[in-house]
């Protein structure tokens, strides 16, 4: 059965398009501006003179950038955060959100509004230096971990989306003999997979764009991140490509791949984007699904 669309209904529908479309240009118009300024001429690019599509096609600067001292480690080490910390965080949030949907559990409701609550009130930054000093977190790959196995929002969202769940799937289970763990992994799990994957997107991004940590608590550079080199490199863009350019000789220099502190800004952000953006198309389908059931209960 077709239904008749009014001249409204075509007005509004072309206006959410047109809005949708032109919004979705601006969110995209920054990482290509940065992209073809990355392959333009460094030139070109340095005087500002790159803004809707690239000139003199080169990709010099990633050959280069990609041999600055310190960029591949930081590379292992910020996926290496990424990747553990983002299933210790959606395993212990998980679970945690899962118990607290147990009435049988002792305390509870202290214990619930006792995370809960720690959303709102924070120490502040020297009290928490001074916490990760004193049990060793300094110059600790497990400083980028620990501390951020539990999220109260991501328990919130967990023991909601459980609450959503019959009972009667658990009841069964615990009458065929099933205990708590056997519950969660076999049971439970497998059906919070959306809201999990939902779980994984928030704490692969906060991962990835993790910076303060390193800044307080590394000064050993085989722990520094993407995100800590990248501010370093932003920094001393200026002394970084006058030190590519001297090692490149300047015989026969071409200004168009000659390095300047616009490449290496350009550069060596594209390089640190680019990787967590191939993380959403994985967990997009589970997205959507995964906040909405997450968020409305019944």
């Amino acid at each position: 059965m077709k239904i008749r669309s009014t001249t409204g209904d075509k007005v509004f529908h072309t206006f959410n398009y047109l809005f949708f479309a032109i919004f979705t240009l601006l969110c995209l118009f920054p990482f290509y501006y940065l992209f073809i300024n990355t392959i333009s001429s460094n030139d070109l690019s340095s005087r500002g003179l790159v803004m809707w599509y690239p000139k003199e096609i080169h990709f010099n600067n990633y050959v280069q950038v990609l041999k600055l001292k310190g960029l591949s480690q930081a590379a292992i080490v910020s996926v290496g955060r990424t990747v553990i910390g983002t299933v210790a965080t959606v395993a212990g949030s998980a679970f945690l959100g899962y118990i607290f949907t147990k009435r049988k559990m002792w305390a509870r409701t202290f214990w619930y509004r006792f995370i809960m609550i720690t959303m709102y009130f924070n120490a502040g930054i020297i009290p928490w230096y001074v916490i990760m000093m004193k049990l060793n977190m300094t110059n600790n790959f497990m400083a980028y971990i620990l501390p951020m196995i539990v999220s109260p929002f991501y328990v919130i969202l967990v023991k909601t989306f459980v609450e959503s769940l019959p009972e009667v799937l658990q009841e069964s289970a615990e009458i065929d003999g099933a205990g708590t763990m056997t519950l969660f992994f076999r049971i439970i799990l497998p059906l919070i997979m959306p809201i999990a994957a939902t779980i994984a997107i928030f704490a692969a991004v906060t991962q990835w764009n993790s910076f303060i940590d390193t800044v307080f608590l590394m000064t050993d550079q085989k722990y520094y991140t993407l995100q800590f080199v990248l501010y370093k490199y932003l920094n001393e863009s200026n002394s970084l490509a006058a030190i590519i350019r001297s090692s490149g000789g300047s015989a026969n220099v071409d200004l168009s791949k000659m390095q300047t502190a616009t490449s290496i800004r350009t550069t060596v952000s594209m390089i640190v984007v680019i990787p967590i953006l191939f993380v959403y198309p994985f967990f997009q389908r589970y997205f959507v699904k995964g906040i909405m059931i997450g968020a409305v209960k019944g």
